[in-house]
């Protein structure tokens, strides 16, 4: 499913999407869609897993979700990721991500 230029695609009752991020930001917020996935700045530094704890606790806020429902699936050292959020379906998260888009 496509939405504001976001690719979700539903695999085993989850929603999978791919996000860019960048660390060391101003502040932590969605900035909208880049190439195919979500952009999203970062607060935290890249160092000790902080920028990707505070990734999966913005997206958790966001989908009014548990942070432990969202896993990074890959690029858990790149600015690159792909995440699964459990439980939610891609239509759900589309609606959820699309104010932020």
């Amino acid at each position: 499913m496509m939405i504001s230029g976001v690719e979700i695609s539903e695999k085993s009752g989850s929603a999978v999407f791919r996000l860019k991020a960048q660390p060391r930001s101003s502040k932590s917020a969605i900035s909208g869609a880049y190439n195919g996935g979500v952009k999203v700045n970062l607060k935290a530094a890249p160092v000790d897993d902080a920028a990707n704890r505070e990734c999966c606790d913005l997206f958790a806020k966001v989908l009014s979700v548990s942070s432990s429902r969202l896993t990074i699936l890959s690029g858990k050292s790149s600015k690159n990721k792909t995440i699964k959020v459990e439980g939610l379906g891609a239509e759900e998260v589309a609606l959820l991500l699309r104010p932020y888009l």
